[in-house]
């Protein structure tokens, strides 16, 4: 087997599984996030260090463009089919993007954690350890 190539071992939850359940890339414990979208400092079950990934802002710039565009074709479609009140228009859409961005971001970050793990991603100039 070649070195480079990450190794899969049983028992490690696929990076679609990981993100969407947020479990741990290398137990498959339920221990990936602290709170909301807040990554757990390390993974209580196999001490996991989540803190040497760097997921970054990807996620959020990537979900603000995503979310808002398809909140704002929904918003349009309801406003001509049923011309609702802008009151009822704020009463909808507000929680609908702030739970849709939330879960979204959960979603985006537990996949890239995870495919970091899967494909031991570093830092670029980093040395091999």
């Amino acid at each position: 087997m070649d070195p480079r190539e990450p190794r899969i071992e049983k028992g490690q939850p696929g990076i679609a599984e990981a993100a969407l359940f947020a479990l741990c890339p290398r137990c498959g414990g339920k221990t990936l996030f602290a709170s909301g979208i807040r990554f757990a400092g390390r993974c209580r079950t196999c001490d996991l260090d989540y803190d040497s990934f760097n997921v970054g802002d990807g996620p959020a710039a990537f979900l603000t463009l995503l979310i808002g565009a398809a909140v704002t074709a929904l918003a349009i479609s309801v406003e001509l089919a049923f011309r609702p009140p802008l009151w009822l228009h704020a009463l909808l859409w507000v929680p609908v993007t702030a739970l849709a961005v939330i879960f979204g971001l959960r979603i985006a970050k537990g996949a890239l954690l995870a495919s970091e793990f899967r494909n031991r991603a570093k830092e670029a100039g980093g040395r091999e350890q």
